[in-house]
């Protein structure tokens, strides 16, 4: 079982999105966690000096490793992720072993 986990870091105004996208290409489901922290390089000075976090939703997909490499692209191109500083990013990480995905995954493969 070649898998790879995409995780992605979002705007959470662009998740909904950003998933419908990620299954075009080949994504089956994922688990979103919503309102992480995210704090960039710079910070951003509120009322009364205040940091302000921006909020994000941290997105997991755990995909085939066939298509994994297009549901990265396609969630960095539909997110711009870099044409527009502070969209957000997305990595992909090599996964040794899963369980509990073998109905998922066998569902994914069908659609091919």
């Amino acid at each position: 079982m070649g898998l790879k986990l995409i995780v992605a870091f979002v705007e959470p105004d662009r998740t909904e999105e950003l998933l419908a996208e990620a299954r075009k290409v080949g994504a089956g489901g994922a688990t979103v966690m919503s309102h992480a922290r995210g704090e960039g390089r710079n910070t951003v000075k509120g009322v009364f000096g205040l940091e302000i976090a921006a909020q994000r939703d941290v997105l997991l997909m755990l995909v085939d490793q066939s298509r994994a490499e297009r549901v990265l692209r396609r969630l960095a191109e539909v997110g711009e992720f870099d044409d527009r500083p502070g969209t957000g990013i997305a990595l992909k990480l090599d996964v040794e072993d899963a369980l509990g995905v073998r109905d998922q995954m066998a569902d994914v493969l069908k659609r091919t």
